[in-house]
């Protein structure tokens, strides 16, 4: 029966240069694949292609990392420690960035740990049932905006109070997203606008409410 020390001091097998490139290949492969469909059928409000064009470095990463320590318990270990002090400094505030995400990081597992017909299969099926789900499903009114208000601590309006005044100079809108904390406050709304005289009578309507509030509208495919 091995000590502790022997099974830390057993020697890392030799990694094949040829089937690492070939993963590194098929990591990056599939991790811009998996970019394109959520830059096509993504519906967070963040800007998905500016996401998007992280998804191949962490899949490629995260396929490196699990080549390096698959075999060797030592390297194991190490890896636990360096995470342990790993910091997000950034929310993920949408659950579908979370979803890509993990399907990205699913990638460079699975191709770190040599499964390649495995990896390629799974991720290719997930793919295939976002697209097919979010083509049957209804597509947005091309005049529609996402709206985000943010508002600071001081001279903060009501979350009634925002949505009346947006309401006034829309033709419709639907809440997405609240977010009320002790400094700031953000509120993201799917707006349907005629013209964009309506936007900017919306815009100058809510900046007049407050000075201290910041408006972002998003483009989703356009005012026609």
């Amino acid at each position: 029966m091995q000590s502790i020390s022997e099974v830390l001091a057993t020697d890392v097998p030799a990694i094949s240069l040829p089937g690492f490139v070939l993963n590194l290949l098929l990591a990056a492969a599939l991790s811009a694949l998996v970019g394109m469909i959520y830059v096509r059928f993504g519906r967070s409000l963040t800007n998905r292609s500016s996401l998007a064009r992280h998804f191949v470095t962490v899949g490629m990463t995260t396929m490196i990392i699990i080549t390096i320590v698959k075999s060797s318990l030592a390297l194991s270990l190490g890896l636990v420690g360096a995470l342990s002090i790993v910091r997000f400094r950034t929310a993920i505030k949408e659950p579908e960035e979370l979803a890509y995400l993990f399907l990205t990081i699913a990638i460079g597992l699975g191709l770190g740990a040599d499964q390649r017909l495995i990896t390629i299969i799974g991720v290719v099926g997930v793919l295939a049932v976002i697209a097919a789900s979010r083509g049957t499903s209804a597509a947005p009114d091309p005049r529609s905006l996402h709206l985000i208000v943010g508002q600071g601590a001081t001279d903060r309006l009501s979350l009634e109070r925002i949505t009346e005044l947006v309401r006034e100079h829309s033709s419709g809108l639907n809440l997405v997203r609240f977010d009320d904390g002790p400094d700031a406050l953000e509120v993201a709304y799917l707006v349907r606008f005629e013209d964009h005289h309506q936007l900017a009578a919306a815009d100058a309507a809510l900046r007049a409410a407050s000075a201290d509030l910041t408006v972002s509208f998003v483009d989703t495919d356009g005012i026609r």
